[in-house]
C-alpha cells in the first residue's frame, strides 16, 4: 500500500498562492540608504500587478521608536527576522541600489539558498554573476 506524499510547507504555500490567484510576490532588499529608490521600485512593480514587500523601517533615520540603543538593537534583530520571513514568502527578490552591504549580502545568500530568483537594479553589484 502506498501512502500519499506529504507536501512541504513551501509546496503548500505555493499551492495556496496558486489556488487563491495571488500575483507574484516580490521582496525588495537593499541598503536603507536607498529607501527612495525602493519606493520607486515598489510603485513600478505594484502598478505592473505584483504584490510588493520591502523594508518598512529605516533605522538610520532618527525616530522615537528606536531612540533607546537597547530597544534599537532588539528592534534590529526583530526586523532582520521579519525580512527573512518576507523573503520566504516571496517568489523573487529585487535588490535595489549600487551598493551591497553585509546585511543585504546575507539576505541575497539566504534567498538563493531557498532557490529564490534574485534580480538587481544594478547587476554589476551581483558578486555571484
Amino acid at each position: 500500500m502506498s501512502y500519499p506524499q506529504l507536501l512541504t510547507p513551501e509546496e503548500k504555500l505555493a499551492d495556496a498562492k496558486e489556488r487563491m490567484a495571488i500575483p507574484e510576490i516580490v521582496v525588495i532588499c537593499g541598503s536603507t540608504r536607498f529607501m527612495a529608490e525602493m519606493a520607486d521600485a515598489d510603485r513600478e512593480l505594484t502598478f505592473a500587478g505584483h504584490v510588493v514587500v520591502k523594508p518598512g523601517c529605516d533605522m538610520k533615520t532618527p525616530h522615537p521608536l528606536w531612540d533607546d540603543p537597547e530597544v534599537a538593537e532588539r528592534g534590529k534583530q526583530r526586523l532582520d527576522a521579519l525580512h527573512r520571513a518576507k523573503i520566504r514568502l516571496a517568489d523573487r527578490v529585487l535588490v535595489v541600489g549600487d551598493y551591497i552591504g553585509n546585511s543585504t549580502r546575507s539576505e541575497i545568500a539566504y534567498a538563493r539558498s531557498l532557490g529564490k530568483r534574485v534580480d538587481f537594479t544594478h547587476p554589476v553589484v551581483d558578486t555571484a554573476a
